[in-house]
Parts: structure tokens; sequence; C-alpha cells
């Protein structure tokens, strides 16, 4: 079925998925415009650190597949909007102990919302993305491919934006739109995926950290007590941790708790100790896609982008799991799922 009078912005990043989707819709006969995103950029003294997701090679590939494919392609600079809602709270979080998702932030504040306005001020009835999620006329659903499926980062879109997105991969898997790319011969074809956050790009997370927040040295202290070393700032570590405990001779430990009051970094030789489990937990900033729950709800949670789904039951912005689960962490997201629906979901606040 032919949609030449319908028309739909596609976020164009310069990689394979976003080139692919442009591809799909092009084929069903929207009216395509392209928007590449600028998004703050790294300083490190004269040197500008490249943020991967909008470098001039990204802005070529992009530029190239949209050449290719018959549709305008426009640059909007994001700078100002993407530092303040997600680099200054992705540091104010880390500083205040918690371990955030930037890229929860920035799907919530700039792709579905001030690029969704500038879409419609361009005259376009849709929006457009490469992530792997399925939608229907109101629901989100996990994507065909299991282990490429972004429905975790997209729990705070709502109802009054599902009508205007459109997500054309949601039914293929991720060899699928590789083999799409060779087949049409577009120009992201060969271009190399990469799932690290996107403004740290040339640098360690660690070494981002040290280089924005202030960070004060303390104690390394076991769970008996015993003290065996000194940290280097608690934001560069989170629960679960072994690597980077630089502690001689002894060990191997994981951080079990950071305690701010004291300044104190607390291990265990354990890897499985019982003080990194939890099966309660509390909510924050809510999102339910479908409306909030009127009473107890009983779904699948994820506390991980990468973790298994497991059956638990909310009352009150109350979690409580099936089994208890390791290292579940402030600041990061709590996503439910009801089968592969996307139900919604909130920031993890406190466990108990």
């Amino acid at each position: 079925m032919k949609r030449k009078k319908e028309k739909v912005c596609i976020a164009m990043s310069g990689g394979i998925d976003s080139s692919v989707a442009a591809a799909i819709l092009k084929k069903q006969g929207y009216d395509c415009v392209g928007i590449f995103m600028k998004f703050w950029s790294d300083q490190e003294g004269t040197q500008k650190v490249i943020n991967k997701c909008c470098s001039i090679e990204s802005f070529e590939t992009a530029r190239k597949v949209s050449h290719q494919l018959n549709f305008p392609i426009y640059t909007l600079n994001f700078k100002q909007p993407f530092k303040k809602q997600v680099v200054d709270d992705f540091l104010s979080q880390f500083q205040s102990g918690l371990t955030p998702n930037p890229c929860i932030n920035c799907n919530k504040f700039i792709k579905f919302d001030l690029l969704w306005q500038k879409a419609r001020v361009l005259g376009c009835n849709y929006l457009a993305t490469g992530h792997y999620i399925k939608k229907t006329t109101n629901q989100l659903l996990r994507a065909k491919d299991k282990n490429k499926d972004q429905s975790y980062f997209l729990y705070n879109l709502k109802q009054s934006q599902l009508k205007h997105l459109l997500f054309p991969l949601g039914n293929y898997t991720k060899t699928q739109v590789r083999a799409m790319a060779k087949k049409w011969n577009l120009p992201a074809k060969n271009r190399p995926e990469s799932q690290e956050i996107c403004f740290v790009s040339g640098k360690s997370h660690n070494e981002f950290l040290k280089h924005h927040l202030k960070l004060k040295p303390g104690s390394i202290v076991t769970t008996q007590g015993k003290t065996v070393g000194q940290h280097k700032g608690l934001p560069l570590y989170t629960l679960g941790q072994r690597k980077g405990i630089k502690v001689g001779g002894i060990g191997p430990f994981y951080v079990v708790k950071m305690n701010y009051k004291t300044n104190t970094l607390i291990v265990s030789e354990k890897k499985d100790d019982s003080l990194l489990y939890h099966k309660i937990f509390r909510i924050k900033n809510t999102n339910w896609i479908n409306g909030k729950p009127r009473k107890t709800l009983n779904c699948e949670v994820k506390i991980r982008h990468q973790a298994p789904s497991v059956k638990c039951k909310i009352i009150n912005n109350q979690v409580t799991l099936s089994k208890p689960l390791r290292a579940i962490t402030p600041g990061q997201s709590a996503v439910f799922y009801k089968n592969q629906q996307l139900l919604g979901g909130g920031v993890i606040d406190k466990t108990f």
C-alpha cells in the first residue's frame, strides 16, 4: 500500500539500523526526510573528544544513504539540551551514589520529544527510528530479535506518542538487517556496531567520571571490618564489581556497598555474598504505557538491559520478586513486561 501523502521523519545516525529502517520506509512509499542530530562532545584541553553518534564520518554515511534513497537530510543541533538532560544528569546521579542509564534519558527527552517537535515543524506525520521494538496501535512489544530487543530503553513512551511512531526493524533480526543493507548496497553496510555510551567515546567510563567529578579517596573495608586498601572515589564503583578494586596480594574482592556517609567502599571475598541479594525494591519516576495499574500487578521485570526477565508483584511502586536477584542497583531502571508486551518501568530507588 502506497503512502505518498504520509511524511515520515527518520532519525539518521549513519549506522546500519537507521539506514535499513529508512530504506524499508522508502520502499513502502512514505515521503521521507532524514534528521541527523548533533549532540554534545567532551573537551580535553584543546582536543575535542568525538561523540561517535554524531561524528563527521557518521554524518557523511547518513548523507550518502539519504542521497542514494533520494530524500533530503537535515542536521539539527541538540548539543545544549543533550548536555543538560543527558550528560549533566548522568554526572549528577553518579556524584549522588547512583548508577544511571543515559540512553533512557536520551530517548525520553531528545529523540522522542525534541526531535518529534522538529519533525512536526517539517510537516511530518510520523517519526521513525532504527530501534528494535514492535508496535501495535496502542502497545509496545518485544522485538523479534531477542538479543537486540531495545524495549528496555523505551519504557517512558506514552500513549499520545505511539500513534506517531514507526519502528521498521521490530520484525527483523540483526542478521536480516545486515543482509538487507548488503543487498541494497547501502553505504552503512560495513559500519561497525557500538553499544558504548556515545559521549564517553575514546575513553573509558571511569576516565570520563574522573575528568568531570570531584572524587574523594577513602578506605576499602571488608564485611568483617578490616581495612584492605584505598579507593579512588565511590562513583567509580558499582555493586557486584570485581575488576578495578586494586588491593595488592589479596582478594579477589567484590563490591557489596558504597557508604557515602563515611566515604567507605565495602567489599567481600564472596561473589555471591548475601549482602548483594535482594527480593524487594522500590521504584520512582514511573511511566505506565497503558495506564497505571489499579492494585496489584503480577508481571515480569528486567533490572538491567541484558538481565533475564523475572516474575514479580507490584503494589504501590514496591516490587517483590519471585526470587532474590544479585546487585539490584539504585539509579538503574526496572522495566516491566506481560508476556511480550512492554508495560512500563521506573527508576530503582531503594532495596530492602
